[in-house]
């Protein structure tokens, strides 16, 4: 038989019995009551592990990391800055620091030479208040920019206000006047300041396992090494080093960099919210070593915010992040002691900047119909059509569809002296190749020709496979109001 509880004996000093409520009839079970607090312990335990993996992160994890990030003060001395608004903003700077990289990477990935010091990216990254939208805003180098007046911390002078492209801010006054420039130029208030060189950025996506980009177009760089072809590309992070950095793929310049970083940003988050890292403490802690360990953050950033990031971040995906650049008013706008500059189209910005403060996206999610992006843009093709096959008026068909895809045509179709054409034609002058290969991507399956003397004018010669035009586009048609694209519209499909 069981043993009956040994209610008759007396409780010891330390367990006394509750003061309320009758006795239990078959007496105290200490054993039980014992076990309570532990239960309660574990529960608790085990909800605070919920909570924690819920956000992606375990705070011990982050908070071991907080002591390794190299800490600047952007925010010395500020006064007079813009009004908080709603969300978080965060200064993201791109230096060309790179003295910890080893000689074959410098020579593999073409980092030789002395760096300028000066911020080679700059960016705002707007972080929405409910935690679900990042909006990320370019603001090109070579922008004309109007440095505030301070105070030199060596030699206790003045220095008044002056004109300087904004680049050149840091390497006059570092993290503080570049802070400062920026937040005068956009009246948007800078919470937190991340300064990233080229040893992070590689480190970051090596971790990560590389990140994924995809390219209409071959991009060769002979500055930077950078040569793809057409197709879909696994960067490694020399790679993606040299694809973000190129500058002389294509007539664009500074303005067609930000495009590539742009999509590379968007491959980024979409890598890092697809592939489980932000659900894994020790792959978080893993990529999170690795931007850390070569990064600069003002003293505020810290492990409370590496947190609130994992958290928006496990809910992000490519279409809850946008990107866009900063309106540009005049291109190659000359000012004397600086050379060329871009000059902001201040009305634009202002609505730009103004949609961050107030927490907004930077445009509406709506569909719109299907484009190809392409080097040139259609406005800026001329065409003469001809008719290559037996059909009469299809000619004048194609004609009127390529005008209406936005490409110059003569407006007067003409016969082709072979009529037996199947297969559509762009034939061009070789020195008009980029405008021949997006008037091709706006025939698609149409056979691309050279044809020496041709001139700038291109030729269709319609074939009887000619179903219509397909929309194309390219993002710097209109300066002064660049396209904001969520990152599911620029990463690969």
């Amino acid at each position: 038989m069981p043993t009956q509880p040994r209610s008759a004996a007396p409780a010891p000093p330390q367990r006394r019995p509750r003061p309320a409520g009758p006795p239990h009839p078959r007496g105290p079970r200490p054993p039980v009551r014992r076990k309570k607090p532990r239960w309660a312990m574990r529960a608790a335990t085990t909800l605070s592990v919920v909570v924690l993996a819920s956000a992606g992160i375990g705070h011990a994890v982050v908070s071991s990391l907080d002591a390794g990030i190299a800490r600047v003060d952007p925010f010395k001395d500020m006064k007079n800055r813009p009004q908080a608004g709603h969300g978080m903003n965060v200064l993201l700077v791109g230096t060309d620091g790179r003295d910890r990289i080893s000689p074959q990477e410098r020579r593999r990935y073409h980092l030789g030479g002395a760096p300028c010091h000066c911020t080679d990216t700059i960016m705002i990254v707007h972080i929405s208040e409910d935690r679900e939208r990042a909006s990320v805003v370019s603001l090109p180098r070579d922008s004309l920019a109007m440095t505030p007046a301070r105070t030199d911390e060596r030699t206790g002078k003045q220095i008044p206000g002056h004109a300087i492209k904004i680049n050149a801010a840091y390497a006059e006054g570092g993290p503080n006047l570049t802070v400062r420039t920026v937040e005068d130029m956009t009246h948007v208030k800078i919470d937190h300041y991340l300064e990233v060189d080229f040893t992070s950025f590689m480190r970051t996506v090596d971790v990560l396992g590389g990140v994924q980009i995809c390219t209409a177009a071959p991009l060769k760089d002979s500055y930077t090494g950078l040569d793809l072809p057409a197709g879909t590309h696994k960067l490694t992070g020399g790679q993606a080093l040299q694809y973000v950095r190129a500058r002389h793929v294509d007539g664009a310049s500074d303005l067609g960099r930000m495009k590539r970083q742009q999509r590379f940003l968007a491959a980024l988050v979409e890598r890092a919210t697809s592939s489980g890292i932000l659900l894994n403490p020790m792959k978080f802690r893993d990529v999170t070593r690795a931007v850390l360990g070569s990064v600069r953050a003002d003293k505020g950033f810290g492990t409370d915010e590496l947190l609130d990031l994992g958290r928006a971040m496990r809910n992000f995906s490519p279409a809850s992040s946008e990107f866009t650049t900063v309106p540009i008013g005049q291109m190659g706008y000359v000012v004397k002691g600086l050379g060329e500059t871009l000059k902001w189209d201040t009305a634009k910005a202002d609505r730009l900047f103004r949609s961050l403060r107030d927490d907004k996206p930077l445009t509406v999610h709506e569909a719109r119909p299907a484009t190809v992006p392409v080097e040139v843009a259609p406005q800026q093709i001329r065409v003469q059509v001809e008719n290559g096959t037996a059909a009469e008026g299809l000619g004048k068909r194609a004609d009127a569809a390529l005008a209406g895809a936005g490409f110059r045509t003569t407006g007067t179709p003409a016969n082709a002296d072979d009529r037996t054409v199947k297969r559509t034609v762009v034939a061009y002058d070789p020195g008009w190749d980029r405008s021949a290969k997006s008037l091709a991507a706006a025939l698609p399956g149409s056979e691309l020709r050279p044809v020496k003397g041709l001139g700038p004018q291109l030729k269709v010669i319609v074939g009887t496979d000619f179903k219509g035009v397909q929309k194309v586009h390219a993002e710097n048609t209109d300066l002064g109001a660049p396209r904001v694209v969520t990152g599911d519209q620029v990463a690969c499909s």
